[in-house]
């Protein structure tokens, strides 16, 4: 028999640990869900928001959950709420989800599958759960789940098996740029197997290097797509759902991965911004691409006038870089001073002069420079409250071309999982848009400008040769061996995979930064600083 259900999916940005706020929040979409509404459906752990991590460790923490949990159930009424929140029974822990109704829990579920993998990180914390939760609700039987127990078939058969014709899946599922098309695939193949609908609600927002990306859905028992919600946008959809067979709507048209990428950097920078209370962002523009980039992505996310940029040249900077510098910071109309480097430079090779005699002119002095230029932005950010973001790019940080105190200072690093490659793509869809960055930063050699002369490629390979070498090793663990067997020459993939190795200190030292592939470094790549091991013949 079809029955008639109308959902809201509440599809919100909630920060971890702000118990008391993302309450207020749940409580407000409750209050502004429209009045047809049978079910409102939140976020995984959005109580808590996710991931709270050790404050799970914290007695104080859960009883501020508890706590939010009473008003909540105080204030419900007529429309079914399912929350989810962490809960603890004795020395157990549960990744939860609540159905809630007229002022009474009618029904609570444990998440079954906990993931352990990337950068989840459950099972330190959460103990599985292995029942079924169904209820009734206008006459339809419905079944209860939580993220990623909608990727494994057991669990979504044993919903169907228990007699549900519709399953409620709440999530905290992070972007990637591939996660989309994945998600989908899986629910609807879940959706088929299991002759069920679901109903899938995501999580939307920044939470330090995550982005939840939203792209809440309900797939029908073909496995066809009903509902979309949008990509990075926070609110409350509201479908209309026959338990029978239905017709798709056309959904809304996915975004080109650069617009997908760029939109979660945007998202990202602003809320690692807001959500730490600093008064916007400050960058150091050298007219390279990825200051560019970055700059862009600052005044989108934040507005012009809650970004700063600081031009610093030396000696060694070209007029052209100075040009290109001054004129993007004009076109997005924000505030730039030019402060020169050379004469902190000159009085630290003076103090220093007495130290280093007799020893040659080397990487030092090059490093001395990117550390002034360090110390101005973190003074400024200092004095104004303004964040430092860095503009090192992810084939920099794993080749450690980078400088440890000098550009890699600063509080966030918005580029840190965005190849070179992807940085010129980036940034030319962004000019589509708006030619904002001069076209001379697009075409012209990459230059670190730290010394007379200098191009990225007397350092490193071509970028376009190097880029799919650290993508092989780097997110696909794709020995040395075998990605000379894909054609790159053997010294070249040898050179570049020891960089990676010995490089791990740097990365440990760098700013968090938005992830968007399924392997970045932080919580992706968890590999030792010390370490003997050297993979096949890459010495």
């Amino acid at each position: 028999m079809t029955r008639k259900i109308c959902v809201t999916i509440a599809q919100l940005n909630l920060t971890v640990g702000a118990i008391a706020d993302n309450t207020d929040r749940i409580i407000d979409a409750m209050r502004r869900a429209p009045g047809e509404t049978d079910i409102i459906l939140f976020p995984e752990l959005c109580v808590s928001a996710y991931p709270p991590e050790d404050l799970l460790l914290r007695p104080a923490f859960h009883e501020a959950v508890q706590a939010a949990i009473a008003r909540i159930v105080s204030q419900s009424g007529e429309i079914y709420l399912l929350i989810g929140h962490p809960r603890r029974q004795g020395d157990r822990l549960y990744n939860a989800a609540s159905l809630i109704h007229r002022q009474k829990i009618i029904a609570v579920y444990h998440k079954q599958n906990l993931p352990n993998y990337g950068v989840f990180d459950e099972k330190r914390y959460f103990e599985a759960g292995n029942e079924a939760c169904l209820f009734e609700i206008n006459g339809c039987r419905a079944a209860i789940s939580i993220c990623e127990d909608i990727w494994v078939p057991d669990t979504v058969r044993q919903a169907a098996t228990n007699g549900a014709a519709i399953l409620f899946n709440i999530n905290a599922s992070p972007y990637d740029k591939n996660k989309l098309a994945l998600r989908e695939q899986t629910i609807a193949k879940q959706a088929k197997a299991a002759k069920m609908h679901i109903v899938y609600a995501n999580l939307v927002g920044g939470q330090d290097e995550l982005v939840f990306d939203g792209n809440s859905m309900i797939v029908d028992p073909h496995g066809e797509a009903l509902f979309h919600a949008p990509a990075f946008e926070a609110g409350l959809f509201t479908v209309s759902l026959n338990t029978g067979y239905e017709n798709p709507s056309p959904g809304l048209a996915h975004p080109k991965q650069e617009q997908s990428i760029y939109t979660a950097l945007l998202t990202g920078v602003r809320d690692y911004i807001a959500k730490n209370c600093f008064n916007g962002a400050v960058i150091g523009l050298s007219g390279g691409i990825d200051s560019a980039l970055t700059l862009c992505i600052a005044v989108d996310a934040l507005g012009p006038e809650n970004v700063e940029a600081v031009i610093m040249p030396s000696r060694f900077t070209a007029a052209m870089s100075i040009e290109d510098a001054r004129r993007q910071a004009e076109a997005l109309n924000v505030r730039h001073d030019i402060i020169a480097i050379q004469p902190a430079f000159d009085t630290f090779l003076k103090l220093l002069r007495p130290r280093f005699a007799g020893l040659p002119t080397d990487i030092t002095e090059e490093n001395i420079q990117a550390r002034c230029r360090g110390l101005i932005l973190m003074a400024i950010s200092n004095k104004t409250g303004r964040l430092v973001l860095t503009t090192g790019n992810k084939s920099e940080m794993a080749v450690g071309y980078a400088t440890l105190y000098g550009d890699m200072a600063g509080g966030f690093a918005p580029l840190k999982d965005i190849w070179k490659t992807m940085v010129y793509k980036l940034a030319r869809w962004r000019n589509r848009r708006q030619p904002v960055i001069p076209e001379r930063v697009l075409t012209r050699p990459p230059s670190a400008e730290l010394r007379a002369d200098q191009l990225d490629c007397d350092s490193l390979p071509d970028y376009a040769e190097l880029d799919p070498i650290l993508e092989l090793y780097i997110e696909h663990d794709t020995p040395p061996e075998a990605i000379i067997k894909r054609g790159f020459a053997a010294g070249t993939v040898r050179r570049v995979v020891r960089l990676v190795d010995k490089s791990e200190y740097k990365r440990r030292q760098a700013a968090p930064g938005v992830r968007i592939t399924e392997r970045a470094f932080g919580r992706d790549r968890r590999y030792p600083i010390t370490s003997g091991y050297v993979e096949g013949n890459a010495e």
